[in-house]
């Protein structure tokens, strides 16, 4: 009689844990599909940063204009690919590449750098919160997957630069270019925009507006590998 009872148990505790993640599935394409269209609301992130401003009572207002496509500069565009993932056109959201170089440096006695592409980025602050976790690497993964299928790689980059982080309460291309240098997304010069994503690995303690010499030096070296990448033809391939 116990050992029915416990089959029975465990029979409905399967049904819930696959009704529970055939929900998630659904849910998670659902919403993939539907900002493939729609521009997101916001970002896990944003949230993430709110959340924290109410815990530990220092307010704060997030700044945010979403740009599509064409109004967005192409400076900016190539300045945050050459600086983030150069292979992006090319990798399927993972760059193995970099991964393998990451891995290597750290066996060589080398801090283990990040090798993050900009989808799995783009993941990240959409769908989920910082930080680091087994559960959090794998929903990325998740995520960079199926964004990777049902998004352009055009739409995966257009999102990507209107939610991602450039200072405390500032998100998007748009919201960051007022903010540091009182311009439009549209309008950035080359030095502007590869100012920006000189940034992006610190944004919180760096400054496109005040560069100190290590941003400055990321800054030439990020509009040198632009030129290498070819300008703004190298954005034809997205």
């Amino acid at each position: 009689m116990l050992n029915r009872s416990l089959r029975r148990f465990m029979r409905l505790l399967w049904r819930i844990v696959w009704c529970g993640v055939f929900a998630f599935v659904l849910l998670s394409v659902a919403l993939v599909l539907l900002f493939r269209v729609v521009p997101p609301p916001g970002s896990m992130v944003m949230v993430e940063r709110k959340i924290q401003s109410w815990v530990h009572s220092e307010p704060i207002r997030i700044q945010r204009e979403w740009r599509g496509w064409d109004s967005l500069s192409d400076n900016a565009k190539l300045a945050v690919v050459a600086a983030e993932d150069q292979r992006f056109p090319h990798h399927s959201g993972f760059d193995l590449v970099e991964l393998r170089r990451a891995l290597q440096a750290s066996r060589d006695g080398g801090r283990l750098r990040g090798a993050s592409t900009l989808s799995q980025q783009t993941a990240k602050n959409v769908f989920l919160w910082t930080g680091r976790s087994w559960t959090r690497k794998g929903l990325e993964a998740w995520f960079t997957l199926l964004i990777e299928i049902l998004w352009s790689k055009q739409r995966i980059l257009e999102v990507y630069l209107n939610v991602a982080e450039w200072d405390r309460g500032v998100f998007g291309l748009e919201a960051a270019a007022q903010h540091y240098f009182g311009a439009s997304s549209s309008s950035l010069t080359e030095r502007q925009a590869s100012l920006l994503a000189a940034i992006l690995p610190s944004p919180l303690t760096r400054s496109a507006a005040r560069p100190d010499a290590q941003v400055e030096r990321r800054s030439q070296w990020i509009r040198q590998q632009m030129r290498n990448l070819g300008g703004a033809d190298y954005l034809e391939h997205l």
